[in-house]
């Protein structure tokens, strides 16, 4: 036998026998324990301070309609935006949202924006959460802070602010926004010793705020939160350096709850919940099993074929099908993928794709065994003459799978990514794994 494959095939199964444990860790850790207890039971004393450690337990991700959770549709209010700063707009809150929903500890939250004709929609999928009216809650209640000068716009004043405008005409919203905020923090007025809210720009909100009081000096400045005005202060000079400040009637908590929401991310956008949709994790857990449950079925049906049409090859065909199955699903934890139905719908079309290779290849083989080549010869020539039909099939599986993943959205996302990682893993079992073991046990 040919040392390198026996070493290569050696490789293969120490690295399938890992990714099984790993996909499966009860199964080394119930070995483990019942090693480490007959190991106790031995009159050593060294014995009793062994232990065989468990292996390690990194949960699958699982996605909304499996694990249950909430489905959510907000409607973005960009009317106030220029077009050309619509997407970096929506990116922004984009990036606000999941930094507010991670505080829920949401597994691989999943938030998305779309445009729908000209209006814009932000989705969001939180996975396993239970309060799902305190997540609503946290996201609708992010302020949505902006800063504005005096037009011709009428006024809105909060019922906890004192600000007496009756000798103004109005406020206009200008470009500076929560957008710019750079970090807000609590501080005391000296005199009045009430709450203030310190807050500081970025280097783009400076320049902007810089603007904004160098030409409304004398002039006043609305503070607005969620279109709110909670302070109207007079400007007496250009304020250099991005700092201001919001002073208004709320107690301590207030002042607190503020800075905190401000620091996850003042919204650049306001933002309205316009859909709900609720997935019990029950419902979802179902269908997960009965998912697992037809994958099982099918492999073992494929089993079952292979095995009576091909025989000896047919039995390394399949233990290359299982070395695949355990090395994909050890991917999926790894990366991680989130696992929903559609993307167990794709590994299992992944599965049939592995199949069909090798049964591209076994065809191959028998007719060049009618040729009169030995069984080792022809093995190798069935490899080579198949590959490049399998090459072709799966790079045009691959060059889809990547467009779909690229220019979707959710759903067909996480079948298309699985069906691409199926498809790249069952190459290398096919080529590789099933190679090698024909090469070493069906040579003569």
């Amino acid at each position: 036998m040919n040392k390198k494959n026996i070493s290569l095939f050696i490789g293969i199964l120490i690295l399938a026998a890992g990714a099984a444990f790993y996909d499966y860790p009860m199964g080394w850790d119930r070995g483990a324990d019942y090693l480490t207890n007959k190991i106790h039971q031995t009159p050593f004393p060294w014995a009793k301070q062994v232990v065989i450690p468990h292996f390690w337990n990194k949960p699958y991700v699982l996605g909304l309609d499996v694990a249950g959770g909430a489905h959510l549709v907000y409607k973005a209010d960009v009317s106030k935006v220029p077009s050309g700063d619509q997407v970096s707009t929506m990116d922004g809150l984009k990036n606000v949202i999941e930094r507010r929903v991670n505080v829920f500890g949401v597994s691989e939250p999943r938030v998305e924006t779309q445009k729908v004709g000209d209006s814009w929609r932000l989705v969001v999928e939180l996975a396993g959460v239970k309060d799902i009216s305190a997540a609503i809650k946290a996201i609708g209640t992010t302020p949505y802070l902006e800063f504005r000068e005096e037009g011709v716009e009428p006024i809105v004043v909060g019922e906890s602010g004192v600000v007496d405008l009756k000798d103004t005409q109005g406020f206009k919203a200008t470009n500076l926004t929560g957008k710019y905020l750079s970090r807000a923090s609590l501080d005391f007025d000296q005199t009045t010793f009430q709450p203030t809210v310190q807050l500081q720009f970025n280097d783009e909100g400076s320049k902007l705020f810089e603007e904004i009081t160098g030409r409304n000096v004398r002039k006043r400045v609305a503070i607005a939160i969620d279109g709110v005005i909670i302070s109207a202060p007079v400007v007496n000079e250009k304020i250099i350096g991005g700092r201001a400040v919001i002073s208004g009637n709320f107690g301590l908590d207030e002042a607190k709850r503020l800075v905190s929401n401000l620091n996850a991310g003042a919204l650049p956008v306001p933002i309205d919940l316009i859909a709900q949709q609720t997935v019990g994790a029950s419902l979802g857990e179902s269908a997960l099993q009965h998912s697992v449950k037809a994958g099982v079925i099918g492999l073992a049906v494929v089993f079952l074929f292979m095995i009576l049409y091909y025989r000896s090859l047919g039995f390394f065909a399949s233990l290359a099908l299982l070395i695949y199955t355990v090395l994909v699903l050890a991917i999926f934890k790894t990366i991680p993928v989130t696992i929903t139905l559609a993307g167990v719908a794709g590994f299992v079309l992944s599965i049939g794709m592995a199949v069909d290779a090798n049964i591209l290849i076994f065809e191959r083989v028998k007719e060049e065994r009618k040729r009169g080549r030995g069984r080792a010869q022809a093995i190798e020539e069935g490899f080579l003459r198949a590959w490049t039909s399998i090459r072709d099939s799966n790079v045009s599986t691959i060059i889809t799978s990547f467009v779909l993943y690229t220019f979707t959205t959710s759903i067909v996302q996480g079948f298309a990514l699985t069906l691409l990682i199926g498809v790249l893993v069952s190459m290398f079992t096919a080529i590789t794994v099933t190679r090698t073991m024909l090469r070493i046990f069906l040579k003569a």
